[in-house]
């Protein structure tokens, strides 16, 4: 076979290191681990290292090896392993390792038992940089919010409205995602189902009115429950309601970091 240039491996002399180079939007098929289970899932990752500034360009192709040799079972104890084999596959110092996916959790109707599935989004950014490891995990959880001032004002009922709120942490310790997502929901004026009886439903709306809140309320009572894990070193709370009786959504961000 007719040897090829490797442009790519020509030395530069412009003298700029480059933080990070690599993959992205890369959808993978993985097998996820959490706390209770094994699920397939299809995921989108960005995967990139640095490149010293005598180097002109990385081995692009070398990152996909990485995934189809390494990449079986992902869990959040496991993806400095992979950090590692790209360090390692890509004569880098630091690498980072950036997975968005949707997660399913099987859930019961509140009243009926009724079985019904709720997707949330994941987002695990894992980074080796100079020797000291970092995972951020990121969980999309959609929740219902009752307003209390209009519970408060009114004669018959109140406006409420779905919601979103995305959490995320860097711990000293992993957290499973299931954890995070239940630490949310108890935080809201009520979780959200994909299947819902006429029971379930009188069950949901009535929780909902009996406990109304803000999305600074949300916000906060997420904040009080993160800040009772001693695991967690860092974490940020965005909440957003998108309101049903104005064409604007309301917001709210707390972020703490407890190291200090």
């Amino acid at each position: 076979m007719e040897e090829l240039n490797d442009t790519q491996s020509e030395s530069d002399d412009r003298g700029i290191d480059i933080n990070w180079v690599g993959v992205n939007s890369f959808k993978f098929p993985i097998v996820f681990q959490d706390k209770s289970e094994e699920q397939s899932t299809i995921a989108d990752f960005q995967l990139s290292v640095d490149l010293a500034n005598n180097h002109r360009g990385t081995h692009m192709s070398r990152f996909i090896e990485v995934l189809n040799d390494q990449c079986e079972i992902i869990s959040v104890k496991n993806l400095l392993n992979l950090n590692n084999c790209l360090v390692d596959k890509l004569e880098s110092t630091n690498s980072k390792i950036s997975i968005d996916f949707p997660y399913f959790i099987n859930k019961n109707a509140p009243e009926t038992n009724s079985k019904g599935i709720v997707d949330y989004g994941v987002n695990l950014v894992s980074t080796l940089e100079n020797g000291s490891y970092k995972l951020m995990s990121t969980v999309s959880v959609p929740i219902t919010t009752l307003c209390p001032c209009s519970k408060a004002i009114s004669d018959r009922g109140a406006h409420n409205q779905r919601g979103c709120v995305k959490f995320s942490v860097v711990a000293s310790s992993a957290i499973w995602l299931e954890d995070m997502i239940a630490l949310v929901e108890s935080s809201a004026s009520s979780e959200l189902y994909s299947v819902l009886k006429r029971p379930d439903e009188k069950l949901v709306t009535e929780r909902a009115y009996d406990n109304p809140v803000f999305v600074e309320d949300l916000v906060r009572n997420v904040a009080i429950k993160a800040n009772q894990l001693d695991s967690i070193i860092w974490y940020k709370i965005e909440a957003e309601n998108f309101e049903s009786i104005h064409n604007h959504n309301a917001y709210a961000v707390v972020i703490k970091n407890r190291k200090n």
